[in-house]
């Protein structure tokens, strides 16, 4: 039995050296990823502790003095902070109401083109919004939303729907508005890339089978495609629900203005106001590690339900 036992690991052992040396270029390439994770995610942690010091960057971490939780009191009682902890809540929340399920139907429309260039063109241009940069995207819209020249509203007027030019971009609620549309639009090419790749993994028995039962199309989309990514469908929205405590500086600093300021104002703000463009590094920490607390609590709580729902949930 000591043999046989002490065989198995050895013989593990060198399959494993054999894979190793077949494939050591696959590690090699995924290591560059996991080194830039471990620099810009996890090194980054000792620094967390300025939240609860009176950083001074000339005194450094050893001549700063600790002040336990006085920041964090100060940010709760500042104004200005649950000013912008609503509006990130409610723009975030707004986000992903209407942009959640856009991916969903994008991907099914995506799925159901039967023409592969046509279905490849859409594909290439419905992705391309989300590697182009938000200032460029926000110069774009302030060419195409102006109240006069603009593209769109001249096309409105020339239709007879308006008599004036609707000021999408200078007024709060239709600021707000579109505003969300725009990032509905950019983000939904992507995050319809990942439920296309669980569309294709399903079972085409299972659209046979439907098929043979007299299922039209949308049948089908029902009762077959919608339930097969349902696990995907909910790691999804686990994930997003962690983000509802964030907010895109670039975002709101390419379509910020004095006259939609009082949406304009999220943390992204907050922070490199009342933290970085002031020296205070302590409070841009403090708010920095609340939102990241906050949306662990997110997802914890919310892959619980999921799990209790009886779904796999994300952890």
């Amino acid at each position: 039995m000591s043999s046989k036992t002490t065989m198995i690991p050895r013989s593990r052992g060198r399959r494993w050296a054999a894979y190793f040396r077949n494939n050591w270029q696959l590690y090699l390439l995924i290591l560059v990823p996991i080194i830039f994770v471990i620099i810009f995610k996890y090194a980054a942690y000792p620094g967390l502790r300025m939240a609860f010091m009176n950083y001074k960057p000339a005194k450094g971490y050893e001549g700063s003095a600790w002040v336990g939780w006085e920041t964090f009191e100060k940010i709760f009682r500042d104004k200005d902070f649950h000013r912008a902890l609503r509006n990130s809540l409610a723009f975030n929340f707004l986000d992903l109401l209407v942009g959640f399920p856009v991916p969903i139907i994008l991907a099914l429309m995506l799925n159901e083109l039967r023409f592969p260039r046509y279905k490849k063109l859409s594909q290439t241009v419905l992705y391309l919004p989300h590697f182009l940069s938000w200032p460029i995207i926000a110069s774009v819209a302030l060419n195409l939303f102006k109240p006069e020249t603009g593209l769109i509203n001249i096309l409105f007027m020339n239709m007879g729907w308006i008599e004036s030019g609707i000021p999408f971009l200078s007024e709060p609620t239709h600021w707000a508005v579109t505003y969300l549309l725009i990032g509905v639009w950019q983000n939904m090419g992507w995050g319809s890339i990942i439920y296309l790749a669980a569309i294709t993994g399903i079972d085409a028995e299972l659209y046979e089978a439907a098929t043979i039962d007299g299922a039209g199309r949308l049948r089908k989309i029902w009762s077959v495609t919608l339930p097969c990514i349902r696990g995907t469908m909910v790691t999804l929205l686990i994930m997003n629900l962690g983000r509802v405590m964030g907010s895109n500086y670039e975002r709101l600093s390419a379509f910020g203005n004095v006259a939609v300021k009082e949406y304009q104002y999220q943390l992204a703000i907050y922070i490199y106001e009342k933290g970085l463009a002031g020296l205070n590094f302590s409070r841009a920490t403090a708010v920095g590690l609340f939102q990241s607390l906050v949306g662990l609590l997110l997802v914890l709580g919310s892959d619980w339900v999921s799990k209790r729902l009886g779904e796999d949930g994300l952890l």
